[in-house]
């Protein structure tokens, strides 16, 4: 990414490929991603890595949960990664590529390949990504980062996640491993977790109002079928 390109001309970029209106609780987040994605791009010490795309990737689909239009989900996506200057099919490749993994390793395998105690055949390049990272002490961590290790590790084992003990345990193996911030990754995760957990309650909310207005319409066509005419009733009494 051409490291003097400023977030407004981010942006600009986006909705010059995105052209469609984005859904009120929507746009938030996809320009709160938009700006990360770029302020990472535009860092001298971020290195673009799988894991990180599982992140986006990741975040996306879950906080674009249920938007409607559903085939406006693609061309947002395709708009954030080319509006800072990458390839969507990258990251969507590389992300799949890590869930397949994850899908096919228990949940003990992966913590042993994440903390490079174990390396898999297929996974050389993979394996020289993790190497890379644990070994660079400017390595820029993100919390896009963060959710992709935690969507590698909820599809290997659920359990790993699913209580904040378990979980704590399980990110102390990976940061240590990896030479991360655990206290970071933590907290990174602790709030997306949380901001999960708003958006779809904001999705209830939205899906009241929409069925709340479709009522209000119904009930309204059924009104103006039933009404009298009055242009006829004046014709008939003129008559």
């Amino acid at each position: 990414m051409n490291k003097n390109r400023t977030v407004s001309d981010t942006k600009r970029s986006f909705y010059t490929i995105h052209t469609r209106p984005i859904n009120s609780i929507y746009r938030r987040v996809v320009e709160e991603l938009m700006v990360e994605m770029h302020l990472l791009s535009a860092n001298a010490d971020f290195q673009y890595d799988s894991i990180y795309a599982l992140g986006v990737v990741t975040a996306f689909n879950r906080f674009m949960l249920g938007y409607v239009p559903e085939q406006d989900q693609d061309s947002i996506f395709n708009g954030l990664c080319k509006a800072v200057e990458d390839d969507p099919d990258r990251y969507k490749h590389d992300a799949h590529r890590l869930e397949s993994l994850a899908q096919r390793l228990s949940g003990s395998e992966l913590l042993s390949w994440l903390d490079r105690s174990t390396s898999f055949d297929d996974t050389g390049d993979l394996q020289g990504s993790l190497e890379a990272i644990a070994n660079n002490p400017q390595f820029k961590y993100s919390r896009l980062f963060a959710i992709g290790l935690f969507s590698m590790l909820e599809k290997a084992d659920p359990n790993l996640v699913k209580d904040q003990a378990t979980l704590n345990d399980t990110l102390k193996k990976v940061c240590g491993g990896l030479h991360l911030p655990e206290d970071k990754v933590s907290k990174d995760l602790d709030l997306y977790r949380s901001n999960l957990e708003k958006m779809a309650q904001a999705r209830i909310v939205l899906e009241d109002v929409i069925q709340a207005e479709r009522k209000k319409r119904e009930k309204r066509d059924l009104a103006n079928q039933t009404s009298p005419n009055p242009s006829l009733d004046s014709t008939e009494s003129t008559n």
